[in-house]
């Protein structure tokens, strides 16, 4: 069963964020990730506004969860520190 990162991002410091783009990725190809949504156009109807939201699709629930907590992405949330508000979820497909 799929499973799903949904994460809503605000950068703060786009010259120190631009060293989580170039580590991310590494974490992301590693996990067979495949992203349905990167930025693009949005609308915020309820809760907290963000600037950019990204659904990355995982084949199940365990691998997105080894994802996150990989060592490679554990690097990739260290160069983030500071320079962005992030808010991400993991969510089980229901199919």
């Amino acid at each position: 069963m799929s499973a799903y990162w949904i994460a809503h991002v605000t950068i703060h410091d786009m010259e120190k964020y631009k060293r989580y783009m170039s580590i991310a990725p590494l974490a992301f190809e590693k996990y067979g990730a495949k992203f349905l949504a990167r930025g693009g156009k949005a609308t915020c109807l309820e809760g907290a506004e963000y600037e950019r939201h990204i659904i990355i699709e995982f084949s199940d629930l365990a691998t997105a969860q080894a994802c996150y907590y990989s060592e490679e992405y554990a690097r990739a949330r260290a160069a983030r520190e500071n320079c962005a508000d992030v808010m991400i979820t993991i969510v089980e497909s229901l199919n």
